[in-house]
């Protein structure tokens, strides 16, 4: 909340400037000019700008973040196995559960949500924690709820989650040292896998099977390689070792990862990505992360290859405007089947 605070003072400052700035140099051309600049018009600018971002604000932190959609989209594929055909997959991303303190109910309604649309299985692209493991602990009951209504054999250890690791799951913004850090992420690794049930994948991937046909859930760890680097643990080919099957689903958290890698290195038919969270900003169908991230919200397509970037369900700040917290139901259709 304190953090909450600050920030909407500083940036209601930085905008009470713009304004004031823009007035101070009027003024020096007005005296060279010799015309008077009058201080009520930019005095009456600040003041509007000041409201309308303290009542932006105060709507994405009470109802802009918790204001959630579900998206569903399909899609089909020449490759597709045709037991696979109808799969339903749930991509979600970016939970950050350090936003969730406190709204455990909103996040329980999440889950509830989920499973009711029953998936085959459950993908999630990262950025489960935003400084801490410990974040996780108290949403534990919660996480673990997750089910799928699959038929999907996986050997003895069917799981209903698969998952990767996105950039704060590293811990990079911690102050605490390397050994530290290293410990940190083996403990939130090890509390995925045994007390949430996840199939966290680390630059590993899983078969899954229906009958005699197979395809193969792919889990690259982070791999930032587009304006903003910040953990490069990817190993793509270490990823596609030993994977034979005909289709393949990659997860990876950062989506620059697959016009700079994946698209010109591989065949892979769908990437699902995560970490832009669209800025938590969306005003007129427009995002600020458009200049960082060409893609950065939704559906992307080149060639025969496909990626999806979900914009998360949490968030570093806590608000949204504009750019609302997103599951997507993806179905999956073979043209291999005549429907």
């Amino acid at each position: 909340m304190r953090f909450l605070f600050f920030g909407i003072v500083i940036i209601s400052v930085l905008l009470a400037l713009l304004p004031h700035i823009v007035y101070i140099l009027a003024k020096l051309v007005g005296l060279v000019a010799h015309f008077r600049v009058s201080y009520r018009p930019f005095g009456m600018a600040a003041l509007v700008l000041v409201l309308i971002w303290i009542i932006a604000a105060f709507y994405g932190n009470v109802y802009g973040r918790f204001h959630h959609q579900v998206k569903q989209v399909q899609l089909t594929f020449n490759n597709l196995p045709a037991a696979f055909d109808g799969l339903r997959i749930v991509h979600i991303s970016d939970l950050h559960l350090d936003g969730w303190t406190g709204h455990e109910k909103e996040l329980q309604h999440r889950v509830d949500e989920i499973n009711a649309l029953h998936p085959d299985i459950i993908c999630f692209t990262g950025d489960l924690v935003s400084m801490s493991p410990d974040e996780l602990k108290p949403f534990v009951p919660i996480l673990k709820q997750l089910r799928t209504n699959s038929s999907l054999l996986r050997g003895d250890n069917k799981k209903a989650v698969y998952a990767v690791l996105g950039n704060h799951d590293y811990m990079p913004y911690s102050r605490i040292g390397l050994r530290e850090r290293n410990a940190a992420v083996a403990k939130l690794v090890r509390m995925e896998r045994e007390e949430l049930g996840w199939a966290m994948l680390l630059n590993e991937s899983e078969i899954i099977y229906r009958g005699s046909d197979s395809i193969a859930i792919l889990g690259c760890e982070n791999q930032s390689v587009g304006a903003h680097p910040v953990i490069q643990r990817g190993d793509l080919q270490k990823t596609l070792s030993g994977v034979n099957s005909t289709f393949s689903i990659l997860l990876t958290h950062d989506p620059s990862q697959w016009r700079k890698e994946v698209v010109p290195e591989t065949d892979i038919p769908l990437t699902l990505s995560g970490h832009t969270h669209a800025m938590q900003l969306r005003i007129l169908g427009f995002t600020p992360s458009k200049w960082i991230y060409p893609e950065c919200d939704g559906l992307y397509t080149e060639g025969q290859q496909h990626l999806y970037v979900n914009i998360g369900l949490g968030g570093t700040l806590p608000w949204r405007i504009g750019a609302a917290p997103e599951v997507t139901l993806i179905t999956l259709k073979s043209k291999l089947v005549v429907h």
